[in-house]
């Protein structure tokens, strides 16, 4: 009979502590979005609107969109890219969808398709400028982001494009299904096929393994152009899918509607880095990212906080958020090389 070690009472509490710690990070944003929510349906001052179901789908349907844009803008972060440009994309997309149902009278399987390839059209120049030509992704990105609305600005003449939207795609944005806005299920679909691909495929490998160290990525025989490429064109598609949502939510393409969804998404995407698989940026603690986002502001604004308030605090999470997913992102590098 071999003998076996058992461990000391310090190493056991210490093992303890360790998975208590662990546990805190993964799913704190989680307990903190739980308290916000009670806070919010114990206020006085928004304790009868906030606890509803229709402020939930309210809620639910304003991340649909966000959600997607903050998705988006994992691969090419995973990557090691920043991409400014996915809320920009998505306003082409939209307005790209709306000018084909309006303007041409195209049915809304073109509609929908011009829209998707228009935002694979703008992730086609940025992959090649960033990937290929190997220019600053944050620089071509912002001009990139910059540009696409003063397009949009050329092509409307300022005005948003309401007219003749195919109602199936207005239902899309504003009906229920199993109690619950229709929007948020294609949502579902896109998370649980991002959360697969980044997480259980080759594809998500080799963007974190490029995103990790590109020149030990390249040492063992990944294309780091190619995978580089591929998430900004994967960034683009889904910005893409971001841009119809919000021609349905919208009941049409709005000149300036998308662009200031771009902090809410990234402040998502950052404070999901935080939770769920800490120190990485992840499908799932994105979309938690999105909802504490969301419940926050809704409570603020049912409780009658003043107009200014939603923007400092997605600025303040952002900024938070970053510094945060930094952190741990620092200190999971230096256990993985210990």
């Amino acid at each position: 009979m071999s003998a076996t070690t058992l461990p000391t009472s310090p190493e056991r509490a210490a093992a303890r502590s360790h998975a208590l710690r662990n546990l805190g990070e993964r799913y704190g944003l989680v307990l903190l979005l739980c308290a916000v929510a009670a806070f919010f349906s114990l206020l006085p001052a928004s304790a009868a609107a906030f606890p509803t179901t229709a402020n939930l789908q309210a809620v639910l349907g304003n991340i649909a969109v966000v959600s997607v844009l903050g998705i988006a803008a994992i691969f090419p972060l995973v990557a090691g890219h920043f991409d400014f440009s996915v809320a920009a994309t998505s306003l082409v997309s939209s307005i790209t969808c709306a000018a084909l149902l309006s303007d041409h009278h195209a049915s809304l399987a073109v509609g929908v398709a011009g829209g998707l390839l228009a935002g694979l059209a703008v992730g086609l120049v940025n992959a090649t400028l960033v990937a290929v030509l190997r220019l600053n992704a944050f620089i071509v990105t912002i001009g990139t982001a910059t540009l696409l609305p003063g397009i949009v600005q050329w092509y409307t003449g300022g005005v948003g494009i309401t007219r003749d939207i195919a109602q199936p795609l207005r239902d899309l944005g504003s009906g229920t299904w199993l109690g619950l806005p229709q929007v948020i299920w294609p949502v579902v679909v896109i998370i649980a096929v991002c959360w697969f691909v980044l997480g259980q495929t080759a594809v998500g490998r080799r963007l974190h393994a490029v995103g990790g160290n590109p020149s030990a990525a390249r040492l063992v025989g990944i294309s780091v152009t190619r995978v580089s490429f591929l998430a900004f064109v994967i960034s683009a598609g889904l910005a893409g899918v971001a841009g119809v949502l919000l021609t349905a939510r919208n009941g049409g393409g709005l000149v300036n509607s998308g662009v200031d969804l771009l902090f809410p998404a990234l402040a998502a995407v950052f404070l999901g880095g935080t939770a769920i698989d800490p120190g990485r940026y992840n499908v799932l603690g994105t979309v938690v990212g999105a909802l504490f986002v969301a419940i926050s502001v809704s409570g603020l604004t049912l409780a009658g906080a003043a107009d200014w308030v939603p923007d400092v605090f997605n600025g303040a999470a952002l900024v938070v958020a970053v510094a945060i997913s930094t952190l741990l992102a620092r200190r999971r590098g230096r256990g993985e090389h210990t």
